[in-house]
């Protein structure tokens, strides 16, 4: 990567401690970028932010024709393994003859903290279903059953994840120019900073898609925009930044410091990339987009804790304070 924008920046006292760079883009459904910091065309791996990309073919090819929003919305998830996102996938999996050991993402001990303390006190292992991936793979396993394809849904050249790249490349308008192994096991296909916008923009507006992609888009939105706390959990980013927007806008993280955006009302995709993959930078910099496109207020607590959030030390003073760089933020400047 080259080019990249500073983005976020760490006071300690009234030093500069540290800064984050990345790349971020706005752009339309159209393909035109309406903002950009870094480089647009720096290649990425979108990681899990671009899961409703991976779900278009379960609804388009018709095998999750019957299924509910609270599916839908865990296909999209990256879940943090609490019960009510366990329970429900155990659920689907047993609502199509499938368990738990049919899964190839791996267990993970949950983020959900109740859930891992449960685990700890009854000595019990955590399993596939609390990974944060497994509503995702279960599509897939869905997915597969319906093309009566062989159960390893997880090999890049399984008619699974072939069409799941054709729909991705179709999406952000650009050949893929290879993919690596995911965290869950299944492949991540990379696209440009600005490919991945436009996939979310085309999202945001998929009118000009056809018939089936469209319904399949509209289904998705609805189902992440009805279901924040199943698409990650209590005090995700995620979660409370659509909650803050008033349900009006889609937010997605990925790992490495990734996040997308889907703001249907606007017709609007936003794609960001931190380069060294820190959260709380890739936090502050979503953020601060989406307020400086009116869609949260900087003043919403769950937003200043991700745009402004203090430095503290270890007995509880505040010592510092992260915040979007000054020409980044703009003082909110609208976009």
């Amino acid at each position: 990567m080259s080019n990249a924008a500073i983005l976020v920046q760490v006071w300690r006292g009234s030093h500069l401690e540290s800064a984050h760079r990345g790349h971020g883009v706005v752009c339309d459904a159209r393909g035109t970028i309406r903002a950009a910091w870094g480089d647009p065309a720096a290649i990425i791996y979108p990681r899990s932010s671009c899961k409703m990309l991976q779900a278009l073919p379960l609804l388009e090819s018709g095998a999750g024709r019957e299924l509910s929003s609270e599916r839908l919305a865990l296909a999209c998830a990256s879940h943090q393994g609490a019960q009510i996102h366990v329970e429900r996938v155990a659920r689907w999996l047993a609502d199509l003859d499938l368990s738990e050991s049919d899964l190839r993402c791996g267990a993970q001990v949950p983020d959900d903290k109740t859930e891992r303390h449960r685990l700890r006190d009854s000595n019990d292992a955590p399993t596939q279903l609390h990974n944060n991936c497994s509503g995702k793979h279960t599509g897939f396993l869905m997915l597969a059953r319906h093309l009566r394809a062989s159960p390893d849904y997880v090999d890049p050249a399984h008619k699974v994840q072939r069409d799941v790249r054709t729909a991705f490349e179709e999406m952000t308008g650009l050949e893929s120019p290879g993919y690596g192994i995911d965290g869950c096991a299944a492949p991540n296909f990379l696209t440009t900073v600005h490919g991945l916008a436009h996939a979310m923009a085309r999202m945001a507006d998929p009118s000009g898609l056809g018939a089936v992609r469209e319904a399949a888009v509209r289904r998705l939105n609805a189902a992440m925009l009805g279901h924040p706390l199943l698409v990650a959990g209590e005090r995700r980013a995620c979660t409370e930044l659509m909650e803050a927007s008033g349900r009006t806008a889609i937010a997605k993280t990925g790992a490495e410091g990734v996040f997308t955006a889907i703001l249907p009302r606007q017709g609007l995709g936003v794609a960001l990339k931190v380069e060294d993959g820190h959260r709380r930078a890739s936090e502050c910099a979503i953020a601060a987009i989406l307020a400086r496109l009116g869609v949260l207020s900087p003043q919403d607590p769950a937003v200043a804790r991700r745009l402004t959030p203090p430095v503290t030390n270890r007995i509880g003073s505040t010592v510092g304070r992260i915040a979007p760089e000054p020409a980044f933020w703009s003082d909110g400047t609208p976009l």
